[in-house]
């Protein structure tokens, strides 16, 4: 089985909660991840100060906070195939925090 892989080979921050996002296959993508900034990796990503700390990691070519939160590329390339089951994860991962 043959499946390429992606790189994102530039990314830039659209405050509060988005990335314009561009692939090494060319395609250029922009995100709004406010939906999904639930739960214990993503949640302090809804700091916008810290949303606005993303950097491209250079050895794995994927966006990556200080928090230690990252994505796989190719989710990315993706998105609109993985975005219902983040929304989803998001909204349980909430639920779970509230009942704590």
């Amino acid at each position: 089985m043959n499946h390429p892989i992606y790189r994102i080979t530039s990314v830039e921050c659209i405050l509060p909660y988005s990335l314009r996002l561009r692939f090494n296959d060319g395609l250029t993508r922009t995100i709004d991840f406010e939906p999904i900034l639930e739960g214990e990796l993503f949640n302090p990503l809804r700091d916008p100060g810290i949303f606005a700390q993303v950097a491209l990691d250079p050895e794995i070519h994927t966006v990556v906070w200080p928090c230690g939160a990252d994505f796989d590329p190719a989710t990315l390339h993706d998105w609109p195939e993985h975005e219902a089951a983040f929304r989803a994860a998001a909204e349980r991962w909430k639920h779970s925090a509230a009942s704590v």
